[in-house]
């Protein structure tokens, strides 16, 4: 089996577009994978053309290892997100074709299931006006649905530091979210890399009453003595990783200790084997796994193959029961949340269908998504309000 040629296809809401790629094979097998850039999707879809010059056509799909192997080093340049992304999307689409071929979902071609469920945390649920009231209501909406996990940033446009009012207005948002979840539903603390060392655990000792399940990306992500800092002063666990583009750039990061939980973006860091194998290490540094998931339902799809293969998967993000949630039509076989978890599936390989009509319904868009702008919560940039 040859690989004959690849197409794309974007799908744009406002505040993000989505690639998604197909692969096709001189055997009439197809498959797809996605990933989710803010602001160099022109970009990503520029590199997939010449890579598919240089390293993609007559590949053989089964080949997965020395594909990524080819994309990743074979340009010479050392590969960033934009080529890191392109290797994901051309690398989830090989294991999904290689499921098809096989007859099996791609889980079991990493290793078989580890457990026949994994949990799901809610996030693009907060798209409302910036107050306890409508985050009360909207994270009850939240655990209505079943979750019993949700992730939030109440920290407005904070930058490096946050004014003793605003931190006050942060602490009342929360425990009007921790009101309406109740004790047992997890709630995961957002910071973006916002913050100073010394901001982020003054916020993270205020915050402690409301138990947060963690602590993510306190600081920015540059510096790692940074975060040490914040980790060595802080009972919360510490989550990163989702803008590490390599899964050898978490060597550090590994040896410092400084983090509990890692959350590498299946769709930038080179696929599903890459994170497969940055899984088994954090294993073995006592680290757990959650992926970075702002994608669609093929990107949920890929994340989820990791996560029934790997022991110390801990939780999966998912945006799509709440932003843009008409996006899920695209794929056909969308992965569901039922009473908080997703479900194992038998589907051969990634047990998703991409519907190319129903994604020609969301053209590409000049998305934008600015984290340090007035309402970025509610993922409508200026224009589109």
């Amino acid at each position: 089996m040859r690989i004959t040629g690849i197409s794309t296809h974007v799908v744009g809401t406002p505040w993000r577009n989505l690639t998604y790629v197909q692969v096709h094979t001189d055997e009439g097998l197809t498959g797809v994978g996605e990933t989710r850039m803010l602001g160099h999707t022109d970009a990503l879809i520029g590199y997939l053309r010449e890579a598919e010059a240089h390293h993609i056509l007559g590949s053989d799909p089964f080949a997965v290892e020395d594909l990524v192997r080819r994309m990743k080093y074979g340009d010479y340049g050392r590969a960033g997100e934009i080529v890191m992304s392109g290797i994901a999307v051309i690398e989830m689409a090989c294991w999904d074709i290689k499921g098809k071929a096989l007859g099996v979902p791609v889980w079991q071609l990493l290793g078989g299931k580890v457990t026949d469920k994994v949990k799901a945390y809610a996030n693009g649920w907060y798209t409302t006006e910036r107050t306890p009231e409508a985050y009360h209501k909207a994270a009850q909406g939240v655990i209505e649905r079943g979750y019993k996990a949700l992730k939030i940033d109440p920290f407005g446009t904070g930058h490096f530091e946050l004014d003793h009012e605003q931190s006050l207005y942060a602490v009342s948002l929360i425990e009007a979210v921790r009101d309406a979840i109740g004790p047992e539903a997890e709630l995961m603390l957002e910071m973006h890399g916002r913050f100073s060392p010394a901001t982020a655990v003054r916020l993270a000792r205020e915050l402690a009453p409301f138990k947060p399940a963690w602590l993510e990306e306190p600081v920015p992500p540059e510096n790692l003595k940074a975060l040490e800092k914040v980790a060595a002063k802080v009972d919360i666990p510490v989550a990163t990783g989702e803008r590490i583009h390599d899964r050898i750039e978490f060597r550090e990061l590994f040896e410092s200790q400084a983090v509990d939980i890692i959350q590498p973006d299946v769709g930038h860091i080179g696929g599903i084997w890459e994170t497969r194998k940055l899984a088994a290490t954090a294993e073995a540094h006592y680290v757990l796994v959650a992926p970075h998931n702002v994608g669609g339902p093929v990107l949920t799809a890929a994340s989820l193959q990791v996560g029934f293969a790997s022991p110390n998967f801990k939780i999966l993000e998912h945006f799509n029961d709440f932003a843009d949630a008409e996006i899920k039509k695209v794929v056909k076989g969308a992965p569901q949340v039922v009473d908080g978890y997703f479900q194992l599936s038998e589907a051969p390989g990634l047990g998703v269908e991409l519907d190319t009509d129903a994604a020609a319904e969301f053209p590409q868009q000049q998305a934008r998504f600015d984290l340090w702008a007035d309402g970025w919560e509610q993922r409508k940039p200026k224009g589109t309000q």
